[in-house]
């Protein structure tokens, strides 16, 4: 079907750079080869595709910009070998920060990479079977996955499909793998080059990103509503009987810019586990076609599902995917949340999950995480690790033989596997903003903690020291933490200066709402303790804070508005 954008006028540049250079080449190998610190700005565009982001280190730029890289896997699922996080570290250490960051999405970055270890660690990363392909650009992103061992055989299934969808999506050229495995330069000259359509993304690929996500309830971990295609499993009897298709969800919007919005997936039916991968193209196309290629800041499929209706969308993936959708089945979600500490899981080992506060995997004095996930990889080889939605890793396949010693390492490095964090560090979120994200109006990551310890506070002195609030924080508002999911979001917008978004709730099913334009960080316990000293009084029994906001403090403010 022919592309068809919602609103008339000139495509943007980048559309115009992708017909030009549909193998997504640019010119970088020639730039890596060059020796300059960073690429031009077309070519910065096209590194995106093969999960490269150009940025500088902010703090340092009174002396002038330097120049460095982030790097982002690509890990469906979240998934990782033993021998896979060992490479991850290496890397990390050789090349990067000597932290991994591991993201909302499943997959772990690397920052502060320059030039001329771009190269090798791409490479490193495709030697251990991994890639970077498709971690950023307007392609398919990192599909992710319910990591937690429940519901085994249901689980194992649902992994299954999500590795077809991986591979049905993936982008097809050739010129990555020419550039970061061959290290050479694609002839744009060459007719197949030049000439070149992907068969799944045509020639000038998706509008903007596209996110997948996989889910089994009563788990949301994965945020499914705000993915633009999401899968809800739904299991009978222990087996997976296929899934509710969700379609259209989003986080990103721009300050003042009203025409940018977050929004919740639809649930547009049912579909069996045969037909996902018929479907997953089905919905993809349907952005690829239908998607705003005038205005970047327009161009997710939310907006195709806003402005053109659910059911003009539910027509369109069930002409391209050849058969009817059933109608959507019943399921409830419950948390979107990390099982923190140990567990047993269905088929009798054991899993630990770890709390890695903003995803931020590092060796500070006293708490050497880092260094102990390294030493558990390589004493361990048979486990398997997982990457969550919430930033944080799962070691899963633990017999009982080695949960012992697994338990001994932590202990032997500082880190604690049984109350790791108290109920709002551990279900905190940042992005990592400053000082190497080129969009972050405001800190994030380096906030969050101390401001999550003032909320603390705040807590204990009015007797909700036992409560669970969903905290997140952004430096900007593309939402890549997902903080208009939050109970209490946080979106940056100046230095020291956020909007406040209040209203969400446990199960990751409803939108939170702005409720204060512009706070500062210095008036935080001035604007919250009289919220929550209402909430402490107010609520009714078991009535969580985003829930007691939704109820009456934000109809309060509307009435008042």
């Amino acid at each position: 079907m022919s592309a068809a954008p919602t609103t008339p006028g000139s495509v943007t540049h980048n559309e115009v750079i992708k017909t030009a250079i549909p193998t997504l080449a640019g010119n970088i190998a020639a730039t890596v080869a060059s020796g300059t610190d960073q690429f031009s700005a077309d070519d910065q565009q096209f590194i995106k595709f093969h999960g490269i982001y150009q940025q500088d280190d902010r703090d340092a730029r009174k002396t002038g910009k330097k120049f460095i890289m982030m790097v982002r896997g690509r890990i469906p699922g979240g998934l990782m070998t033993p021998a896979q996080w060992i490479a991850f570290d290496d890397l990390a250490t050789n090349y990067a920060n000597n932290t991994l960051r591991i993201t909302t999405r499943q997959s772990i970055q690397f920052h502060g990479i320059v030039m001329s270890g771009l190269g090798p660690l791409i490479k490193k990363i495709n030697d251990c079977l991994l890639s970077t392909l498709a971690a950023c650009g307007d392609v398919n992103r990192n599909v992710m996955a319910s990591p937690a061992p429940a519901q085994d055989n249901a689980r194992a299934a649902m992994v299954a499909d999500v590795h077809r969808v991986v591979a049905a999506l993936a982008p097809q050229t050739k010129a990555y793998h020419a550039i970061w495995i061959d290290g050479v330069q694609l002839n744009l000259d060459d007719p197949a080059n030049k000439d070149f359509v992907d068969p799944l993304y045509g020639k000038t690929y998706l509008p903007r990103k596209f996110k997948t996500a996989f889910v089994l309830p009563p788990v949301n971990d994965m945020d499914v509503f705000t993915n633009d295609l999401g899968f809800i499993g739904i299991v009978e009897g222990g087996q997976l009987v296929g899934y509710n298709l969700t379609v259209g969800g989003g986080m990103g919007r721009s300050h003042g810019n009203d025409a940018t919005y977050p929004r919740l997936a639809d649930v547009l039916g049912f579909l069996t586990p045969a037909q996902v991968v018929d479907v997953a193209k089905a919905v993809l196309t349907t952005h690829r076609d239908f998607g705003d290629r005038t205005d970047r800041k327009h161009a997710r499929l939310k907006y195709v599902l806003q402005e053109r209706g659910v059911d003009f969308v539910r027509n369109e993936i069930e002409q391209r995917a050849g058969f009817k959708l059933q109608p959507a089945r019943a399921f409830k979600f419950t948390t979107t949340s990390d099982n923190y500490g140990w567990h047993r899981a269905i088929d009798g080992t054991n899993f630990l999950t770890l709390f890695v506060e903003c995803g931020r995997v590092k060796d500070v004095d006293g708490r050497r995480q880092k260094t102990a996930l390294r030493r558990i990889a390589e004493k361990f080889p048979n486990i398997e690790f997982r990457l969550t939605g919430n930033q944080n890793v799962i070691l899963a396949n633990v017999s009982d033989a080695d949960k012992a010693g697994i338990n001994t390492v932590f202990a032997e490095h500082g880190v604690r596997t049984e109350n790791q964090a108290s109920l709002l560090h551990g279900n905190s979120m940042a992005c990592p903003a400053l000082p190497t994200c080129g969009l972050a109006l405001a800190e994030s990551e380096r906030a969050l903690p101390g401001l999550v310890d003032r909320i603390e506070k705040l807590c204990g002195d009015l007797g909700l020291g036992a409560e669970e609030i969903v905290i997140r924080s952004t430096g900007c508002p593309n939402g890549c933490a997902r903080p208009y999911m939050a109970e209490i979001g946080f979106v940056g917008k100046a230095p020291g200066r956020y909007q406040l978004w209040l209203g969400g709730n446990a199960s990751g099913t409803r939108l939170n709402k702005l409720f204060k334009d512009v706070l500062k960080e210095a008036e935080l316990e001035t604007e919250l303790r009289p919220l929550l000293a209402r909430f402490a009084t107010e609520r009714t029994a078991s009535e969580r804070f985003g829930d007691w906001c939704d109820r009456v403090l934000l109809k309060e403010a509307a009435a008042a508005n």
